[in-house]
């Protein structure tokens, strides 16, 4: 049946089969865009191509344009009903698929397939409103070469001309293009807000979050993807001191943690009474788009980070933030001190808002605190030694670290000290957290990220989303805050090097890389997670202080963006007056009509013609039609050339001419016999 079908395909007329190209582009294109559009838009556009392709192999009439009015009115409310509205990017993004599939069912006419053309072009480029990285770029450009192969092949005559003639052409098209792009890549200019993505387009992405239910942290566990990369400068810290502070949770509903200031009624915020101590690390930070308002720092960073595009501030809790989301990768350097200490070292009426727990929830931990409290041992002891108890009950409790610890109840806490007695590190942490307020000991949630690891390759410190973390922080008297790992008691390999999260493979995984070793994989990643980098740093990190740069270092003392435009107009005009006198001077060198004579006499022979030397057109025409007969539809299309070459040069005054720019173009465009 296969080999029926390929029959099939094989003989089917010329339309049909560059159709058929045409929809497996098209195809590629809105691929990747399936992650972002609806899924009623995925569906809709898979079903109109499968339906486009069919009637191309069966050769039946396309819909009247009755049904297309149809589906584009229902496919326009359906883009109001999601989007709420028809403007921005998700909307437009998700309309220009729906027309891009639609017009596929109306493909009648040379002007109707480079709208498609066009359509196509447009929908590749929104593939990088929503990400620009390497993968990406590579799948766009796949796409570029397969649009342009097809804008070729439209354009070539009758007959059934290979596809990979087409391809050929697109090819040298698109290296001829390339030092263009290039040129216009860096020197033209990066005007903000021109110049990128509207912020407010942006959807979220995984990241940490504003606030804590169980469960959050470990879904992201699961999750391998890079959340920034760290080069140091100089001195690096111990990988156990590795700790990026975000959102400090403190408010506590009995399910979810929340920061202080979110709406809920707070005493006097403590301050943040920053000390550091010792020296301080310095580094530069490369954040992936997480569209949340927050800098990931080193614990702790008392100076204002070095970035551009944003303003940042530091809170009371040592929480870097900016004023608007994320959006794009953020580059920034900082200096942190490891050694620190932070907060009221006394009593104040702010840390009230830290020992406050809603009532009703976690009855078996509270009763917990008080027969601590009741305890002999515990009767007469500080703060600092009752947070030594309950590390020693983690250590020896019999408690385990879990990637997959299930659902928690309404009393998580209780759960987590006498039932299940494992959970991740939220589930440690907030339930120490519990506890420690029950004790009347104030105490927080930290969340961030935790470790990373250090690329051999190119030097750069990665953290992906597994190392997302959850710590606290106590208050004790005459120290401040002081940070407290409840997980490091449980499982100390998870801080540090010496146990990285991984996420479990699939059936699928483990049929593909079940044979491949730990070590060549992990060379793999790496190397990989090196070019994707260096990717990021010189691609996507070309900013306009860079242009600017480069004009430096070509002799521009004080360059301004308006010199990027001067020396981008000098280098079209340079080029231009260069390619001029080329062409005067190959001119002067042969006649443009023998030069065109020749490269069809070479083609002829390429395609077994036998030719005499110096034979004119009309006797080259001649001995093609006696290689090949009158039946080959390519040799007498290449025959009607040759005689129009010929009448071209030898007709008589006043006799109608094909211009010679009109023949070398047909010649490119021509298929050779065979």
């Amino acid at each position: 049946m296969l080999t029926r079908l390929l029959n099939h395909l094989r003989h089917l007329p010329r339309d049909s089969r560059d159709t058929l190209f045409l929809l497996l582009v098209i195809a590629w294109v809105v691929l990747p865009q399936v992650a972002n559009l609806p899924l009623w838009c995925s569906l809709l556009a898979a079903g109109v191509l499968l339906w486009r392709g069919w009637l191309a192999v069966t050769l039946r009439p396309l819909p009247s344009r009755w049904w297309l009015l149809a589906l584009l009115v229902l496919t326009m409310a359906a883009t109001l009903f999601t989007h709420k509205t028809l403007l921005g990017r998700d909307a437009g993004v998700t309309l220009i698929v729906v027309l891009l599939a639609l017009k596929t069912l109306e493909l009648r006419a040379k002007r109707d397939a480079f709208v498609v053309f066009f359509l196509s072009f447009f929908t590749m480029l929104t593939n990088f409103f929503f990400s620009q990285s390497l993968l990406t770029a590579a799948a766009m450009l796949v796409a570029l070469l397969g649009l342009l192969t097809a804008l070729v092949n439209a354009h070539m005559p009758v007959g059934k001309p290979p596809l990979a003639q087409a391809a050929k052409t697109a090819g040298w098209m698109a290296l001829l293009g390339a030092p263009i792009m290039v040129v216009l890549f860096l020197l033209f200019p990066r005007l903000a807000p021109l110049w990128g993505i509207p912020n407010d387009a942006m959807s979220g992405r995984s990241g940490l979050s504003a606030t804590m239910q169980v469960g959050n942290i470990a879904r992201l566990a699961l999750d391998d993807s890079i959340a920034m990369r760290i080069r140091f400068e100089g001195a690096t810290p111990l990988q156990s001191d590795l700790y990026f502070r975000g959102p400090v949770l403190s408010n506590f509903d009995g399910r979810e943690w929340r920061p202080l200031r979110s709406g809920f009624p707070t005493r006097m915020q403590p301050p943040a009474n920053l000390q550091v101590r010792g020296a301080p690390f310095s580094y530069q930070v490369t954040l992936e788009p997480n569209n949340r308002p927050w800098l990931l720092l080193l614990d702790a960073t008392p100076v204002h980070p070095i970035l551009s595009g944003l303003d940042a501030r530091m809170t009371s809790e040592l929480q870097w933030q900016t004023d608007r989301p994320i959006t794009d990768l953020a580059r920034y350097t900082a200096q942190s001190y490891t050694d620190f200490r932070h907060g009221p070292l006394r009593p104040m009426a702010g840390l009230q808002d830290y020992v406050e727990l809603p009532a009703g929830f976690n009855p078996r931990t509270l009763q917990l605190a008080a027969e601590l409290r009741s305890d002999p041992r515990y009767a007469s002891a500080d703060k600092a030694q009752l947070v030594a108890a309950v590390m020693e009950r983690l250590r020896s409790g019999g408690y385990t670290y879990t990637l997959d610890p299930g659902v928690f109840g309404r009393d998580s806490a209780d759960e987590f000290w006498f039932d299940r007695k494992e959970g991740f590190c939220e589930h440690i942490a907030a339930s120490f957290v519990i506890l420690m307020r029950a004790l009347d000991v104030p105490a927080r949630v930290v969340t961030g990220y935790q470790g990373g690891e250090r690329n051999a390759v190119d030097g750069f410190w990665i953290v992906r989303q597994s190392d997302a973390h959850a710590w606290t922080e106590v208050w004790l008297a005459n120290r401040g805050w002081v940070r407290v790992d409840p997980t490091s008691a449980v499982a100390p390999g998870r801080i540090g090097a010496l146990q990285r999260l991984q996420a479990p493979r699939g059936a699928i995984a483990d049929a593909l890389l079940g044979n491949i070793s730990a070590d060549f994989a992990l060379n793999l990643r790496v190397m990989w997670d090196a070019v994707n980098n260096n990717w990021n740093q010189r691609v996507l990190n070309y900013t306009q202080g860079k242009q600017l740069n480069l004009l430096k270092y070509l002799g521009f003392e004080s360059p301004r963006w308006e010199d990027l435009i001067y020396l981008l107009i000098g280098l079209v005009v340079l080029v231009s007056l260069v390619g001029a006198v080329w062409t005067l001077w190959e001119r002067s060198r042969q006649d443009p009509w023998l030069r065109l004579l020749a490269l069809a006499a070479t083609q002829l022979q390429k395609a077994g013609v036998k030719l005499a030397a110096n034979s004119p057109p009309r006797r080259m025409a001649e001995q093609l039609m006696q290689q090949f007969g009158p039946d080959n539809l390519q040799a007498l299309a290449l025959r009607d050339w040759l005689l129009r070459l010929e009448s071209q040069r030898y007709a008589p005054p006043g006799a109608q001419r094909t211009r010679l720019v009109t023949l070398q173009r047909e010649l490119k465009q021509l298929v050779w016999p065979t």
